[in-house]
């Protein structure tokens, strides 16, 4: 992981913990790289979610490596109850005109 995931705001994130970058939220989509470090992804997959974001099984923090989410739950807002989901895929999911949600979502299509 880079230093700048580790010190510095993550590759994703306009302020972490707070608020993701809409433009690289995509990018990390579209060129399956890590929200945190931007280095292209393996497997697993590690999100982070909360409770109601894996019920629903649709997730806003983008994709990441597993030890960049890790370390990012440690450097985390206490108030996000965030945990670590790991996958082996996903898929990238757009908003529509008619979601009341117009944030980018990624739904975990292989739980591990």
């Amino acid at each position: 992981m880079s230093a700048a995931a580790t010190t510095g705001t993550p590759f994703a994130w306009a302020d972490f913990p707070h608020a993701l970058e809409r433009a690289r939220v995509v990018q990390c989509a579209l060129s399956r790289v890590c929200g945190a470090c931007s280095r292209p992804l393996g497997r697993p997959i590690a999100f982070l979610a909360d409770r109601g974001e894996q019920d629903r099984n649709e997730l806003h923090v983008p994709p990441l490596h597993r030890d960049c989410a890790e370390e990012l739950l440690a450097r985390g807002d206490a108030d996000a109850q965030w945990e670590v989901v790991l996958t082996a895929g996903f898929e990238f999911i757009r908003p529509a005109k008619h979601d009341e949600d117009r944030r980018p979502r990624f739904a975990p299509n292989s739980l591990l």
